[in-house]
This record gives structure tokens, sequence and C-alpha cells, in this order.
């Protein structure tokens, strides 16, 4: 069974969007250094993405399988997609009165050798994000018959989960300063709204997981 790419580049979009995501790269361009702060970002979210999603890829990848996949890959999907839904739902239930989150305290003032550890944390360490590149991961692994398509697939992954990161980083360096006025704007409607449209996305990313394991069963 080929490299469903279609499923992959999905979760890479839902890590893109997601506010976790992009309130850190919009915070990066108010820093003293924005280009090399934001660049250092981006190396540490590019790491952190990738290690769970090659894991879980070699992983798959190296047990026998039949035309379909392994059971267990299919198990792993199911149980994958429960834990997407259960944040989503409790993150929802306490979208409300929710103080700013302490990574985001961390952002003010950040410098570039920060702003790579907050990088790999906020990828790593982060149990949604994780989950999102660990169901990546599983996709890859359990579709790639060759370490070619296997490689191409996570360097696809990577590049469409922190286009959003990179985005910042390519629109200072063309327009800059004028770009900080509609980042600003853009960045104060993701803090408002973040904790509801971030419930949102996990759980529907959960349900898609969910069923895709479900009917591989």
């Amino acid at each position: 069974m080929p490299v469903s790419f279609g499923e992959v580049v999905f979760f890479a979009v839902v890590i893109a969007v997601s506010p976790f995501t992009l309130i850190p790269a919009l915070f990066m361009q108010f820093t003293p250094r924005p280009r090399a702060t934001s660049s250092a970002f981006l190396a540490g979210w590019v790491i952190g993405i990738l290690v769970p999603a090659t894991a879980c890829a070699a992983l798959a990848s190296v047990v026998h399988r039949p035309e379909e996949g392994p059971p267990w890959v299919a198990w792993a999907r199911v149980g994958l997609g429960s834990l997407l839904i259960a944040f989503g739902l409790r993150q929802w239930l306490t979208r409300h009165g929710r103080p700013a989150p302490g990574w985001m305290r961390m952002l003010t003032g950040a410098h570039p050798a920060r702003a790579f550890r907050l990088g790999l944390l906020l990828s790593l360490a982060n149990p949604k994000i994780l989950l999102l590149s660990a169901a990546a991961g599983l996709a890859i692994g359990s579709g790639a018959h060759a370490t070619t398509s296997g490689v191409s697939a996570l360097a696809v992954f990577a590049a469409c989960a922190a286009s959003t990161v990179a985005l910042p980083v390519a629109l200072h360096v063309v327009m800059g300063e004028r770009v900080l006025a509609p980042l600003t704007r853009v960045r104060r409607w993701l803090e408002g709204h973040a904790a509801g449209v971030m419930a949102v996305v996990i759980a529907a990313v959960g349900v898609l997981v969910v069923f895709e394991g479900a009917v591989r069963l």
C-alpha cells in the first residue's frame, strides 16, 4: 500500500494552522532580533515534529505487514484518535477563563537560544502536536514500501507543518517593518480565540484518525 500523501499533508496542515504554531511564529517577529530568533524557533520546531514522526514511521515500517497494513497500526490509530478527541473535548469545556499559557509569557523578549528551546518544547512536549506528528508517522511508516518514499513523505510533512512558521520570517524579509501591523491584528485574534479554535480542530482530527483506524481493523 503506497503512502497516502493526502493524509500526511492533512496532519501537517492541522499542525501548521494550530495556535500553538501560529502564535509563537507571530510573536517572534516582535523580538529584538526577529530574523535570527524566528529562524531558531523554526529549526527547533522542525526537529520537534520530525522526531516523533520519524520514530513512529520507523516502528511501523520494520514490522512485517500484510497489504493493508499490520493490525497494530490500525489499533494505534484508534488509540491516537481517541486521545485527540479527549484533548479536544477537554479544551473546549475549559476554554473560558483560561489564563495565558506559560509558554506565551516566555515569548516576550525571546532570543535565538530560547526560541530554539521553545520550538522543541512546544512540539515535543505539547501532547496535541506530539499526537498529530505521531499519527503522521504511522501513516507514513505503514504505507511506505521503500526508504526513499518514506523520507520523501517525512520531508513533505515537515515542510507543510512548518510552513506557517517560515512564512512570517519570509514576510519580514520582504516587507520589513510594514508587516508588523497586520501580524499584530492576527496575533491578537488568535490570542482571544486560540483555545476554542484548537479544541474544534483537535477533536475533528481525532474523529478522522479513529475512522481511519476503524476501517482497517
